[in-house]
């Protein structure tokens, strides 16, 4: 049974388990000072945190300060006067922000598993980049209060939008593989804080859409208008007619750019389009394309996850990753997409060949397969774990030869008044 108890609005049926979670571990300690190793794991199957990455956050229970640290480090010194001589520390804010060091750090300030720009690939895409580490050696302003071991910091944030944390609760202490395997050693003591993702906190409107077309109807499909936002009402991204130029973004290190989006009716930044190709004999053919139409914004390591029927029966995909992603036993209906690297894993932005495209074969089930009523389509898509709006199924392509049974009934219904009117 689920649990839907806690964060309810955080809850993803497709990655029911799926969490950030931030381990802090005392290494070290004596009355006045501690050594900390804190981890940030990435449990989630496809949501990843892209650029401009994680800014950690805590708030100190007393005095606490950072003399020191490996892999990371405070946004801010703050105001550390109450050191009149000696070594200052590295941070003296009662709310530190901690950011990862950027690739090419020099190596003495480096950590294991540090360095990364704040990116975390999620479990799925890039298992050996789900985690980002750092060590600290923190203490206290005075030490005539009680010992350093009592500092652990509440009020945890990741500087992510959508992310919510949970207070710290103390767990079993970690222990270290050393020497080679050789010998195990074993932290003073170990606390958890887990943060969980809500789309709904994390924006206001959804940010991607899907259109549809098959081969055996000529309509295709669009975006529902205004799917996020209508041109020129408060609150919608500005956006670019056909010709005009794009100004010059200024990147920020640590703050996403505004989005810049092209004009168009459904204002969103991506469009994901669904097009069912051809009808082979024991497989039908699908042709997925997923465009940029943001000027201001690259999507590295993105990923497409995917709701279907049918994906179980997936024989090929052509220049994508694929992946299936089964959380409940043997039900097959859902995979992730993402791009090859060195090839296609960046999805460039608007205007500089912003879209990637792929293809797959699925195998027929003589005993299921129809195209009737929608089945080619799917169910549910997201990009970058942001769920895309889908047209209504009332809209979706139909079969040639078939109608709503309401107008197949008023068209009977209206040749029998024609024929008792004659009679």
């Amino acid at each position: 049974m689920v649990n839907f108890s806690g964060n309810g609005d955080g809850y993803d049926p497709l990655d029911p388990n799926g969490n950030i979670s931030i381990k802090w571990d005392i290494i070290e300690e004596n009355d006045d000072n501690q050594v900390v190793t804190v981890s940030i794991f990435n449990y989630q199957l496809y949501r990843h945190i892209d650029h401009p990455g994680w800014k950690l956050s805590w708030q100190w229970p007393g005095d606490g300060v950072i003399w020191d640290m490996w892999g990371a480090e405070a946004t801010e010194q703050g105001n550390c006067s109450a050191f009149k001589s000696g070594q200052r520390p590295h941070c003296c804010e009662k709310k530190p922000v901690i950011i990862d060091l950027l690739p090419g750090t020099r190596y003495n300030k480096q950590f294991l598993n540090c360095c990364k720009g704040g990116v975390l690939s999620s479990m799925t895409q890039d298992p050996e980049k789900y985690l980002a580490a750092f060590q600290m050696s923190i203490g206290r302003v005075s030490s005539k209060s009680s010992k350093a071991a009592a500092v652990i910091p509440g009020n945890f944030t990741l500087g992510v939008p959508g992310y919510t944390c949970g207070e710290a609760f103390e767990v079993p202490p970690s222990k270290f593989v050393e020497d080679h395997g050789r010998r195990r050693t074993q932290a003073v003591g170990t606390w958890n804080i887990t943060c969980s993702y809500s789309q709904f906190r994390a924006q206001s409107s959804p940010t991607c859409c899907v259109s549809l077309s098959a081969f055996y109807n000529k309509t295709i499909v669009s975006c529902p208008i205004c799917t996020c936002g209508c041109e020129g009402q408060p609150g919608s991204a500005k956006c670019l007619k056909a010709g005009e130029q794009p100004p010059v973004v200024q990147l920020q290190h640590y703050s996403p750019p505004r989005a810049i989006v092209q004009c168009t009716k459904h204002m969103c930044p991506i469009r994901v389009h669904w097009h069912v190709k051809l009808s082979y004999t024991q497989h039908w053919r699908v042709k997925i394309t997923i465009t940029n139409y943001n000027f201001a914004k690259n999507f590295s390591q993105w990923n497409l996850v995917v709701l279907h029927p049918n994906l179980g029966k997936v024989t090929r995909v052509f220049s994508f990753n694929y992946r299936p992603l089964n959380q409940y036993g043997d039900i097959n209906d859902t995979g992730m997409f993402y791009g090859i690297q060195y090839y296609n894993d960046m999805l460039l932005q608007a205007g500089k060949g912003g879209n990637v495209q792929t293809e797959l074969l699925l195998n027929k089930d003589p005993t299921t397969f129809t195209f009737r009523e929608g089945w080619g389509f799917p169910r549910r898509i997201s990009f970058n774990g942001e769920e895309c709006v889908l047209p209504q199924p009332d809209d979706y392509p139909r079969l040639p030869n078939s109608a709503p049974a309401d107008s197949c009934l008023l068209q009977l219904l209206f040749l029998l008044f024609l024929v008792t009117f004659v009679v």
